[in-house]
């Protein structure tokens, strides 16, 4: 196993506009490739609530396919695989020859199952791995039942068969890896067994380029055991319950859509362009802004958060961010 500190050769030019990170020098060592790749990322769309669904994935592909990006990535919370959904999930999968999809907890609402959402998704199985263009995708499935500690209304934990699979692939890896999970490993609403997790990641440090999730429907980045995670916010909303229901929409479109009022939405749809350069060995996340439908969170009283995450995770927004 290579310990975490084999890392601090490699972590060295950071100092370039957007997200900006070093490719592991292990595993940039070994890839063949020298090329950049370009990945469109969206999460947690919930087709299901909000009332302009198609409008913001067709957004996100538009802009994609003009980036001519190598691959789409939707990570979680897309849509039930209802009849009525079939068109729009067929959309994602038609748009580009590379889709990865990623499983969420409300991607089973209204009694589905995620054997119908592998289905309907076309998706090898709930957990997977696949190579792209010199890097190792490893998709991880964060719905599993067995938390000795459950800490969310829904499943959110990785197993000890999902873990042994993930550390053989890990171990395998002779390419750079990216992982993706709908459940944060690290920062805000985490798995039940995200320090685990962690400390599983940290001995393979010096291959992993970064860890990427959704389903906090916030903003945030951070470095643990030399290995950086990325939340992507929701393209369409923040959450924020029955106790603070409000209307920021017509009354047709509430009565059409009650859940609406449970949220408070983003203007438009929000997504990221991820670029990772392995000739130059430097990756590049480009976020997108939007503005608040109706009152924000924070001044509808929100209280569940603290104030520094209010302010800088709570924002209906992707960042572009320099990392130093």
């Amino acid at each position: 196993m290579n310990k975490p500190d084999s890392r601090r050769n490699f972590l060295q030019r950071l100092t370039w506009s957007s997200l900006a990170l070093s490719v592991p020098g292990l595993a940039f060592s070994q890839t063949q490739s020298k090329k950049k790749i370009k990945i469109g990322l969206i999460s947690d769309l919930h087709q299901d609530i909000i009332p302009d669904g198609e409008k913001r994935l067709e957004d996100f592909l538009n802009k994609m396919q003009k980036e001519k990006v190598d691959a789409l990535v939707q990570l979680g919370d897309f849509a039930v695989p209802s009849p009525e959904n079939q068109d729009l999930i067929e959309r994602f999968n038609q748009a580009h020859k590379n889709v990865f999809h990623v499983l969420g907890n409300h991607d089973v609402d209204y009694g589905y199952s995620f054997d119908q959402c592998v289905k309907a998704y076309q998706m090898p199985s709930r957990y997977y791995s696949r190579n792209l263009e010199g890097i190792k995708v490893i998709v991880l499935d964060g719905n599993e039942e067995g938390s000795p500690n459950p800490t969310q209304g829904y499943p959110a934990y990785i197993g000890a068969e999902q873990q042994a699979w993930l550390r053989k692939e890990l171990e395998e890896a002779k390419v750079p890896v990216m992982i993706l999970c709908h459940q944060p490993l690290a920062g805000i609403y985490p798995l039940d067994n995200a320090k685990e997790m962690q400390d599983l990641l940290r001995h393979y440090a010096d291959r992993i380029l970064l860890v990427i999730n959704g389903h906090a429907h916030v903003d945030q980045h951070l470095e643990v055991g030399g290995i950086h995670y990325v939340h992507i916010n929701s393209a369409s909303y923040y959450w924020v319950g029955e106790q603070l229901a409000h209307w920021s929409y017509p009354e047709e479109i509430h009565e059409s859509h009650p859940s609406l009022a449970y949220t408070c939405s983003y203007s438009e749809s929000l997504f990221a362009l991820l670029e990772i350069d392995l000739e130059s060995g430097k990756i590049r996340l480009e976020g997108k802004k939007a503005e608040w439908v109706g009152p924000s969170p924070q001044e509808l009283g929100i209280s569940y958060l603290t104030e520094a995450q209010m302010r800088e995770n709570l924002i209906p927004e992707i960042k572009t961010r320099r990392i130093q």
